[in-house]
């Protein structure tokens, strides 16, 4: 796997196997090219990239210019995995703020958000049940993590039918890509 466009374009990114399942190079291609069809520039950006795995969504981000990245994953493995690939291309000289939350998703959004996030990618294991990626949802709409124009992609096994976005979101559209679908919505209202 390695960083697909920005400052850090071609940069490998390590994974920890059996602790992630990174997203497919192809689905993050589509992922960011739907960002940019979303938000244009990163610049100013604020993203929030849970359950972490390689950290390559937040990695990413950071290289295309985006202001501040929140990744937060609670593997051990997968925490160094994520903190060896941030190092390796803080050297291209990303202009915005990292930082990696230890702890599990769960945790993370019992607090309140210190900033609002334009961009949330949600991508639990998929053994992760339905209900628990619901919570995360109603978490993020209560805690003051969504910015009125966010844009949430939740990443699900394909076998998935759909999922329950909760009150408070509007099911945008869903991209299946092989063994995953990723889901996208928005804020209903704020």
């Amino acid at each position: 796997m390695r960083i697909i466009a920005g400052l850090a374009k071609g940069r490998n990114i390590a994974a920890v196997a059996g602790a992630t399942r990174p997203t497919s190079d192809r689905a993050r291609e589509a992922l960011f090219s739907t960002l940019a069809s979303e938000f244009g520039d990163f610049a100013g950006l604020h993203i929030l990239d849970l359950y972490a795995g390689t950290g390559a969504i937040a990695l990413e981000s950071l290289s295309r210019g985006a202001e501040i990245v929140h990744a937060v994953e609670k593997d051990e493995q997968a925490q160094k995995s994520i903190t060896a690939n941030f190092e390796s291309i803080k050297t291209a000289l990303c202009p915005g703020s990292f930082h990696l939350f230890g702890m599990s998703v769960h945790r993370f959004l019992q607090d309140r958000a210190t900033v609002p996030y334009h961009f949330i990618y949600i991508d639990p294991p998929y053994d992760v049940e339905d209900i628990d990626v619901i919570e995360n949802l109603i978490q993020l709409r209560e805690g003051g993590f969504l910015h009125p124009q966010a844009l949430i992609a939740v990443e699900r096994n394909s076998r998935v039918k759909e999922i329950s976005w909760p009150d408070g979101y509007q099911a945008l559209r869903e991209k299946n890509y092989g063994q995953a679908t990723i889901f996208y919505g928005v804020p209903a209202e704020l």
